[in-house]
């Protein structure tokens, strides 16, 4: 019975492995699949045949390929919107998307990742696309160093200490770096994680006083210099105040 019951739980393990991988993408292989959760794809397909049955997943007949099912879009309508600051903070992420001309985007702190929960995009020719659900480490990014800077210092340590930490980051720095960010109350990237990319990040809190988000503008580094970032922290902070009040 003991084992009946261990088996049940490492199936439904797998299959929520195999859901957790479209959060990289929206269209997916049985051997994309396989690879990234590292099972036999016998066993994937028979998990993605269920899944499938289920709503949770649908197959294009042409591709062979699997994206999320109508399911799992059911389950969000009924998300909590009280409690959801990516829905609560859209408004006013356009207004200043539409104020400021450049992508906004919305990030929560999730383990020793940051997750993009909402984006709103720039309407100029020349943009940075922030696609919503990506989830980025917490060495690199504006966003990030907002994130860490407001984490609870155990969470810091461990992320200083993480053997995952990139050769390209000097760990000293970015720990000067996050010192920076509580005394200005900003921080900015220029190609830290993209090519030809720049971002400020201010961080959003709550009625409570806690961290709720970070908010960030991104675009390309021919529009965002120094000085413009600069000038941009100050209308972020405002409206970030603004969006304080609007989550718990």
């Amino acid at each position: 019975m003991e084992d009946d019951r261990k088996l049940t739980v490492r199936a439904v393990e797998r299959a929520l492995d195999i859901l957790l991988c479209f959060t990289q993408g929206s269209d997916l292989s049985l051997t994309e699949i396989s690879s990234a959760i590292g099972l036999h794809k016998s066993t994937v397909h028979r998990l993605l045949t269920t899944l499938e049955d289920k709503g949770f997943l649908s197959r294009d007949a042409g591709t062979e390929k699997y994206r999320l099912g109508i399911r799992v879009w059911e389950l969000s309508t009924h998300l909590p919107v009280s409690e959801n600051p990516g829905t609560l903070l859209l408004p006013a992420m356009e207004r200043l998307r539409d104020r400021l001309g450049e992508t906004v985007s919305l990030y929560l702190r999730d383990g020793l990742e940051r997750v993009r929960i909402q984006a709103v995009q720039s309407n100029q020719a020349i943009r940075r696309v922030a696609q919503i659900g990506a989830r980025l480490p917490l060495t690199v990014g504006a966003s990030s160093k907002v994130l860490a800077a407001y984490a609870p210092a155990e969470v810091q340590q461990e992320l200083l200490e993480s053997e995952d930490w990139p050769s390209s980051v000097d760990r000293q720095r970015y720990a000067e770096q996050l010192k920076e960010v509580l005394r200005s109350g900003y921080a900015t990237s220029f190609e830290e994680r993209e090519p030809g990319a720049a971002a400020v990040a201010v961080p959003v809190f709550g009625r409570s006083g806690e961290l709720a988000a970070a908010l960030s503008l991104s675009g390309p580094v021919s529009r965002l210099s120094i000085e413009t970032l600069a000038d941009y922290a100050a209308e972020l902070r405002e409206a970030a105040v603004e969006m304080g009040f609007m989550v718990p």
